[in-house]
């Protein structure tokens, strides 16, 4: 069976690569993003595998049908990137990966946190320059802050495992609250509780219709002042403009991003040599209290090979005749 791999870095091949003994898979590897202009490429594979800035509207959808392709399988867990519809009217199975390393996420959540808070990476920039100076690098204990946490799915429950080893009060937010957490003493409020009661609030939901700018300019105007937000999640949860306006106005203390709402064409690409068409982004980083890191709270050793193991798999059933639960498209 043969595979169109869009949207390659070195990483995605290395892994790969390293599985396919024994599968009697050929992977074709494209560093292009797929849509209209490239979705061509795939011709003479069944499977197009694609990642998150990927796009699979209804016109690509077409197309790859068109070509020949039998089966979508993305190595990522979000798919708000795929019309799922026009796949199922096409008869395109769609296959993610839901649960590669809750670990690595939670993790660079917190990490973004502790950046944010102790300013490491501008006392480590400081400090190779000669300056070892402590002025502004000012942070305060975590010990005792209450932690939001925006949806309580794997992912969100082990952030809040973490946070609450930092010694945190938490606080949950979630449509389908998970009581196992409650008997860890952590308390689940409704949504306008969370955002006024938090210091920290982290974002640990699915993009889709009802989700997208939760955090918005009613939303932000709720939160503590000077209140930490992060989103390790997908970038449309935050509307960017309302977020800069709150920051302009000091009522948001601290942003801490993996995600962008306006990341395609930007993250995942050098442009060191370029300049970056995007002035949003640009203001983003002219602020001191923004961290932004480009998508990589995913890329984990352990994460990379469980994605590369269940996205194989997932082709592998489909070859078989098989669905199995990270099926997110049934045809029609």
């Amino acid at each position: 069976m043969k595979i169109a791999l869009f949207s390659y870095k070195s990483y995605d091949k290395e892994w790969f690569d390293s599985h396919l003994a024994g599968t009697g898979f050929e992977i074709n590897y494209f560093r292009v993003e797929l849509d209209e202009s490239t979705a061509a490429y795939a011709q003479g594979n069944e499977v197009v595998c694609a990642f998150v800035n990927d796009d699979l509207s209804r016109p690509v959808i077409a197309r790859l049908s068109e070509l020949g392709v039998k089966m979508i399988a993305l190595r990522c867990a979000g798919f708000n990137n795929v019309d799922l519809e026009a796949a199922g009217e096409y008869g395109l199975p769609v296959f993610r990966v839901p649960e590669y390393s809750p670990h690595a996420v939670a993790e660079h959540a917190v990490a973004l946190i502790l950046g944010l808070n102790r300013k490491t990476h501008k006392a480590y920039n400081r400090v190779r320059d000669g300056n070892f100076s402590l002025s502004r690098l000012i942070g305060f204990n975590l010990h005792g802050k209450t932690v939001g946490v925006l949806g309580t799915g794997k992912i969100g429950k082990v952030f809040a495992d973490l946070m609450h080893g930092f010694g945190c009060n938490i606080l949950l937010y979630d449509k389908f609250p998970d009581t196992s957490l409650a008997k860890k003493g952590y308390q689940y409020v409704d949504l306008g509780t969370l955002l006024k009661q938090s210091d920290i609030l982290s974002l640990h939901i699915p993009l889709m219709a009802e989700t997208a700018h939760i955090i918005n300019r009613a939303t932000l105007s709720m939160m503590k002042d000077n209140a930490m937000l992060i989103n390790t999640s997908r970038g449309g949860l935050i509307n960017t403009e309302h977020a800069i306006d709150a920051l302009r106005k000091k009522k948001l203390g601290y942003l801490g991003i993996d995600v962008y709402e306006q990341e395609e064409g930007v993250f995942f690409h050098n442009l060191q040599e370029q300049i970056v068409d995007d002035e949003t982004l640009a203001i983003l980083m002219s602020f001191p209290n923004v961290l932004i890191t480009a998508h990589q709270a995913f890329l984990t050793r352990e994460a990379l090979d469980e994605i590369t193991r269940i996205t194989l798999k997932n082709i592998s059933d489909f070859q078989n005749g098989l669905t199995n639960e990270n099926q997110v498209g049934a045809p029609k």
